[in-house]
């Protein structure tokens, strides 16, 4: 009797249910219909393809939409929709072109020379707020994520041999940071004589553009000058993939054949306990001396103690490869939306790539110049084309250092001993970064 009346209670619910749900159904199926009218009219087909001409790329590009705004919301002017656009999309084919045909460093420029194609096409907004380039360059460079990541993928890549078994080549990579001070002096000096306004911390973050360290860049730029976020990763980032462009005629300049032709001697061994206790003690002068260095020297130098420590191999080979990898596609595409018309044609991203080019050649000629002052003194003698690496672009600049050597002599490699000085400058351009940010921010 007992589940009798239960199933009796249950069926009554259900019925009471159901004639609940087809009372209510017209009166919803009424209220959608309606709805579906005042949205969408029947239009002619000649009206259909018309307004379909309208919304190709073709007609945004001959006839720019007045109220078309920008990435940041703001209201554009008919060059940057129209001309600008296509000027900056040639631009980003001439960066194909470095990169695969050149193999100017295809990793960094192809993501980065696409996303600016992507930047650059009409009416999708896809560097907006809302879209994906947008998305990815609010995940990862404006709260200075990637640059870390990054750091922690390069340390796992550094090997410090090179540095410890010959320490004075560490010299090399702290005048290659002097590129940053003389632009820092340079963007100063525009401001003053009128031709740019910069305040100190915008001309501080501009001139780490000379360390050619990506991450860096960005890491001082929102820090200090977020407003230029933009216009100095994407010069930091164009002249680092453009290393074997730049530096060979500087480093040719500079240096007579006899003296590209020095060959360098690995002076010693290094053991396993100078590997694991070098990232350690690095870390340790930063916290005491320059605080606001160690993000990036902490991330560099705990990426290079998992490598060293040889017991946490999947997790350095997630560093070396996946990750750093899965960042870099990220960086790039997150950089090049940057490259929009109305972002990049502008004075004040004109000076900043001009001043990006000083520093760079600056950084580059000093590392010679210095190893050339050092070989006027006794001891082994230094082939000043790595002086050229002393830049922190890691290990471009020291590839570059390896392959203009071999142009003179065949069994002269540079490579090893390019990268003291390479990794010397990662360093270097983080501590310049920390000095920068605790006197101007």
């Amino acid at each position: 009797m007992k589940f009798f009346v239960i199933k009796l209670l249950t069926l009554m619910l259900l019925s009471f249910g159901a004639l609940h749900a087809s009372a209510s159904a017209p009166a919803s199926s009424e209220a959608l219909s309606a709805h579906q009218e005042e949205t969408y009219k029947t239009k002619p087909f000649s009206e259909m393809v018309g307004g379909f001409l309208k919304s190709t790329g073709i007609n945004a590009f001959m006839n720019p939409d007045p109220n078309e705004l920008n990435a940041h919301g703001e209201k554009m002017s008919d060059f940057y929709k129209s001309w600008g656009r296509l000027i900056m999309i040639l631009l980003t084919f001439f960066l194909f072109w470095l990169a695969i045909k050149k193999g100017f460093e295809p990793l960094l420029l192809l993501p980065i020379a696409f996303g600016g194609l992507l930047a650059n096409i009409p009416v999708a907004n896809i560097a907006g707020a809302h879209g994906f380039l947008g998305v990815i360059y609010s995940m990862g460079l404006s709260n200075e994520m990637f640059p870390i990541i990054i750091f922690m993928g390069v340390g796992a890549m550094t090997d410090f041999g090179p540095l410890l078994s010959n320490p004075k080549t560490a010299l090399l990579g702290g005048a290659a940071q002097f590129g940053i001070f003389g632009t820092l002096v340079g963007a100063v000096a525009l401001t003053q004589l009128g031709f740019a306004d910069f305040t100190l911390q915008q001309a501080s973050a501009i001139s780490i553009i000379g360390g050619a360290d990506g991450p860096t860049s960005i890491f001082i730029a929102t820090k200090l000058a977020p407003e230029l976020l933009g216009a100095i990763a994407v010069a930091s980032y164009s002249y680092m993939a453009m290393v074997p462009l730049i530096q060979p005629p500087i480093m040719k300049a500079l240096t007579t054949e006899a003296e590209r032709k020095i060959k360098m001697t690995t002076l010693r061994h290094v053991s396993r306990l100078e590997k694991l206790v070098f990232p350690v003690m690095v870390l340790t002068l930063a916290i005491l001396v320059l605080p606001e260095s160690t993000p990036l020297i902490g991330a560099f130098m705990f990426g290079n103690f998992l490598k060293e420590s040889g017991v946490v191999e999947r997790l350095n080979d997630t560093l070396q490869n996946s990750l750093i990898n899965t960042v870099t596609i990220f960086l790039g595409l997150g950089v090049g939306s940057k490259l929009a018309a109305d972002q990049f044609l502008v004075p004040d991203t004109m000076f900043i790539m001009a001043l990006g080019v000083i520093a760079f050649s600056v950084g580059t000629a000093s590392g010679v110049i210095m190893a050339k002052i050092m070989n006027m003194f006794p001891g082994h003698k230094v082939n000043p084309l790595i002086g050229s690496a002393g830049v922190s672009a890691v290990p471009m600049a020291a590839r570059v250092s390896n392959k203009v050597g071999m142009e003179y002599d065949r069994s002269n490699m540079l490579l090893m001993h390019a990268m003291g000085p390479n990794v010397a400058g990662v360093i270097g351009s983080a501590v310049a970064a920390g000095v920068l940010i605790s006197l101007f921010q």
